[in-house]
């Protein structure tokens, strides 16, 4: 096998709890990770030397990007020099919060161990990605599943939203460590934990007790992407939210009409619309 072309998928948080600041400078959160279609197509291939190409330009002038990190960090783990020709169709946002990098790095790891047949077992590639970045172990194996300490201990979930989802991205690249460093840390007063056993989610009771911590500092310097928020719910959205540290948010409709309109008033206004709103089981 000489070349390998694979899906790198995005996530949605459903809820972002951070806990504390640990002493290691990273914080403790808890979160429940969601894998949605929209992906990245990421092209690798074998090579005399390594070339690296994608659609976005942020990433070409980027000579220190996590799929280069990934491939320099298998060199050291194995021992191994090895040449790629990687190409990037860039479909999810950057610092959007939609998990684009770390799976980009994720997936960059399971291929390059498939095509130049390292058999790094799982462990191994779990240490690589962790070294990484904190949810880059998420999408190792991205399904729905609840996230705690640093986002890397991982409980897979049996739970599925088969309604239409739309997430809408106003083009704003967000620094992850810039938006930790604007937040304080609260234990939160419903954890995320609750929601492991259930197979099925009221609207209701996500609304209830559902958070992101990051909205408040991100709507304050950011309020366009609050703007989203409030005009999924003027658009009848049963729940919304701004994914991870932002600047992506989703809605989520039980009505393909309601979606529909939703749809086409953020196209007009010049907002980026990432997902299919009506593919049911967008997440499953």
């Amino acid at each position: 096998m000489d070349k390998i072309v694979i899906r790198s998928p995005a996530k949605i948080n459903l809820g972002l709890n951070v806990v504390k600041k640990r002493n290691d400078g990273y914080h403790d959160i808890e979160t429940i990770f969601l894998p949605l279609q929209l992906s990245d197509i990421i092209t690798f291939e074998k090579a005399d030397k390594t070339l690296f190409n994608s659609t976005s330009d942020v990433l070409n002038k980027s000579e220190d990007n996590l799929i280069i990190k990934a491939k320099r960090l298998l060199e050291k783990k194995t021992g191994k020099e090895f040449h790629l020709n990687i190409f990037v169709e860039k479909n999810i946002p950057i610092g959007g919060g939609l998990g684009g990098g770390s799976s980009n790095a994720a997936t960059t790891l399971k291929a390059i161990n498939k095509l130049f047949k390292f058999e790094l077992n799982n462990i191994s590639l779990f240490e690589c990605a962790l070294t990484l970045g904190s949810d880059v172990p998420y999408f190792l194996n991205p399904v729905p599943s609840y996230a705690e300490s640093r986002g890397e201990i991982l409980f897979p979930m049996n739970i599925e939203i088969s309604y239409p989802i739309l997430v809408v991205n106003p083009g704003i690249n967000i620094s992850t460590n810039r938006a930790f460093s604007m937040i304080k840390p609260t234990l939160p007063e419903n954890s995320l934990r609750q929601l492991t056993d259930s197979s099925s989610l009221d609207f209701e009771q996500m609304k209830s007790f559902i958070r992101n911590d990051f909205e408040p500092v991100v709507f304050k310097e950011y309020p366009r992407i609050k703007e989203i928020k409030e005009k999924f719910y003027e658009m009848d959205a049963q729940f919304a939210l701004m994914s991870g540290t932002g600047s992506s948010v989703y809605g989520i409709y039980t009505n393909l009409q309601k979606a529909y309109w939703a749809e086409e008033y953020f196209k007009q206004n010049n907002f980026t619309y990432l997902n299919n709103p009506f593919t049911k089981g967008s997440i499953t």
